[in-house]
């Protein structure tokens, strides 16, 4: 996560779903509401530098899903309908009409948006709703790994077969590239990631499970910014224009030299500058 960004002060607040999971989200900035909800292997903290920039015109509110930081685990009945019963509690508590969601926040940002008229715009950045068929194959021995207590191994299993890795890295040897995975692989970034390893095989499970399901999307009333980046692979690509064709008023635009982590770091506010202009 990029620091080079002035954080505003943020308080600290927890809504309650229809569970009794407590839900945290820190509010920033003023201006009209808006709820920023991230991705699979990432906490709120990686989304600071978007959250900062956006508070400078919105009133955010920056969820920190189930199962990270200061909100409550997954729990073992976990699924896609939990977490949009969560967004719906923050919504409930902070009247926000606007969201902006990242990869699995995308998806869940849709799916409530399919179901409840709560938002009146949406922006989504490579929301993870599929359009094709989703690899499995990595899960079961991702979940082998994670019970031998081999977070590498299980990590090599995952960036080789969910289909997001630059092809390079998934024609590496599995053995190989534990080992680079575990000499280079130290940081910040990893320390944050490893505790979210368990969320990230149930999340994605979910993932799977709306395969089939892209129909469903064609109910969503709000407003919809599509955005993806130009250096994310074709694949995903032609999956958004799958996507765009079904919600009833999506607008798609590609940012350029963006990949997929294009609203984390130093480019959040490429990301946040096309985000605002729509929500506005």
């Amino acid at each position: 996560m990029s620091q080079n960004f002035q954080t505003p002060l943020a308080c600290q607040r927890t809504a309650l779903p229809a569970d009794g999971t407590p839900i945290s989200y820190r509010t920033m900035g003023d201006g009209p509401h808006l709820i920023l909800l991230g991705g699979a292997l990432r906490t709120s903290d990686d989304y600071l530098p978007l959250a900062s920039v956006l508070a400078t015109s919105f009133r955010v509110h920056l969820v920190e899903r189930r199962g990270r930081g200061a909100s409550g685990p997954q729990g073992p009945h976990y699924t896609l309908r939990k977490e949009v019963e969560d967004l719906l509690a923050v919504q409930s508590e902070t009247g926000a009409r606007l969201a902006f969601g990242h990869s699995y926040g995308g998806l869940v940002i849709l799916e409530t948006a399919r179901s409840y008229p709560v938002f009146d715009r949406t922006a989504v950045y490579e929301p993870g709703v599929p359009a094709a068929p989703v690899p499995t194959g990595w899960m079961g021995p991702y979940r082998e790994r994670l019970t031998a207590g081999d977070s590498y191994g299980a990590f090599v299993h995952f960036i080789r077969g969910a289909g997001g890795a630059p092809p390079i890295l998934a024609k590496l040897p599995y053995w190989y590239l534990r080992y680079a995975l575990r000499i280079g692989f130290r940081g910040p970034s990893w320390q944050r990631m490893r505790p979210l390893l368990a969320a990230n095989l149930a999340e994605h499970e979910q993932v799977a499970a709306q395969q089939g399901k892209l129909a469903g999307f064609g109910a969503v009333t709000a407003s919809v910014l599509l955005l993806c980046g130009s250096r994310s692979q074709l694949a995903s690509k032609t999956q958004f224009g799958a996507l765009r064709e079904i919600l009833p008023t999506a607008v798609q635009e590609t940012l350029n030299g963006l990949n997929h982590f294009g609203p984390e770091g130093k480019t959040a506010a490429v990301v946040a500058e096309r985000a605002r202009a729509f929500l506005l």
